[in-house]
């Protein structure tokens, strides 16, 4: 008994400690029972227990969390999916009417008539009658060169004329007693033939005195300038006082007409079919916008297309008249020139925003009863004014989606807006 009361020297926890140095681990104060009975080969199997223990208990945590997450997502994604706002987007109603069919092209403003006012005759200008500017009537007089030469020429040769007459006068009733003297016998058939010839003469010596006043009416008339046509007048170019010549090269003044008034635009070679079948069919109507391509300056009608085209730039030039009353359309300027071809009747149309493009070609987004979006391929056709024809693959009423397509899924619910009314065009329609 007292052998196995005391304790050996290799049970001791000072040994413990030195011989089991791989497993080292501080010992907790205990009583002098659990050091005699707790071997190290127990405590090593009680450490190892634990961790099987731990992982064990690990391992069904983390089983136990892959369970039931997809559980708990299945569970709440059609919450999540019906909780999900609509996207809002902008509406418009798809609508039938007639749509014209335009040609655009760019052109230039000229004239009907435009003359060069020059004097006709050598002299001074005596004065200039005529505001910069003015609008003038065809005979109105826009200035005068000094008459008094040409007035001087035409009373000389009048005074030409009256000598001559007078001399035919007397030549004449010489030949009257010639011929009464040969009926007599009293005088030869040589001398009336004479006296006849000086008559003759005197006839053609008049008539030349008629031609030579009517020329001289003429200058003097040249010295009056009066305006040819009605038109406005440009700027003042030779003041008074000058010494004007018929062969000058500046003139007094330009004269241009501007009602009616010429608009000449292009159009590319491949329209010219089009433009042809148009004119068979009747008069072409032709709209001139200024250069922003939004006010519109006149109405008119197509004149001509030329005869030949433009190899360079692969186009055709036109020409359109314009009744032009207020003068709105100013030669020189710069126009768009918009060609009536023809008016599609009952077309489709949606507004231009509404149509989109993929891979597959043109869609536009619909929105169906149940209050979403599916897009649907359409086959478009020309545009106008921000619509465009739509010639198949929606039908009038539908509503499309205008803004907010970006957003938009097959399938996704959607909250609509209608898309504010676009203001009246005032182009021809």
């Amino acid at each position: 008994m007292g052998e196995l009361d005391e304790p050996s020297v290799m049970d001791s926890p000072v040994h413990e400690r030195i011989g089991d140095s791989e497993a080292f681990e501080p010992l907790q104060p205990s009583s002098p029972a659990e050091e005699v009975h707790v071997t190290p080969k127990k405590r090593r199997k009680r450490r190892g227990f634990a961790w099987l223990l731990g992982i064990a208990a690990l391992m069904l945590a983390v089983v136990f969390v892959i369970d039931q997450k997809p559980a708990e997502e299945t569970v709440n994604a059609p919450a999540k999916q019906h909780q999900a706002p609509p996207v809002p987007v902008t509406v418009a109603e798809v609508s039938q009417h007639d749509v014209p069919v335009y040609l655009d092209g760019l052109g230039t403003v000229q004239a009907s008539n435009t003359v060069a006012v020059h004097s006709q005759v050598d002299g001074k200008l005596q004065s200039v009658n005529f505001v910069e500017g003015q609008k003038v009537k065809a005979g109105d007089v826009l200035a005068i060169v000094d008459p008094r030469p040409f007035q001087a020429a035409l009373d000389q040769a009048k005074a030409k004329k009256a000598q001559d007459e007078a001399q035919l006068v007397s030549d004449a009733k010489d030949l009257a007693r010639f011929q009464d003297l040969m009926k007599k016998g009293a005088g030869t058939t040589q001398a009336v033939d004479q006296q006849q010839a000086k008559v003759d003469a005197l006839k053609a010596t008049i008539a030349s005195d008629q031609a030579g006043i009517e020329n001289s009416e003429t200058q003097l008339s040249y010295a009056t300038i009066t305006a040819p046509i009605d038109g406005r007048v440009g700027f003042r170019l030779v003041d008074a006082g000058n010494i004007v010549h018929a062969g000058d090269q500046t003139p007094i003044t330009v004269l241009t007409a501007l009602s009616p008034t010429m608009v000449i635009f292009t159009l590319p070679q491949r329209n010219l079919p089009a433009v042809h079948d148009a004119m068979a069919k009747g008069e072409v109507q032709v709209a001139a916008l200024d250069q922003d391509n939004t006010h519109e300056l006149g109405q008119g009608k197509l004149l001509l297309i030329d005869n030949q085209i433009d190899q360079t730039t692969s186009t055709i030039r036109l020409k359109a008249s314009f009744p032009n009353k207020d003068e709105r359309l100013w030669p020189g300027e710069f126009v768009h020139a918009r060609v009536l071809i023809e008016t599609l009747k009952d077309a489709v149309t949606i507004p231009s925003a509404a149509v989109q493009r993929n891979s597959q070609g043109l869609l536009a987004w619909v929105i169906k009863p149940d209050n979403t979006a599916e897009n649907q391929p359409i086959i478009g056709g020309p545009s106008l004014n921000d619509m465009t024809v739509v010639k198949s693959g929606l039908k009038p009423r539908e509503q499309v989606v205008v803004s907010g397509q970006y957003r938009l899924r097959p399938g996704v619910k959607v909250q609509t807006t209608p898309m504010q009314a676009p203001p009246l065009q005032t182009s021809a329609q």
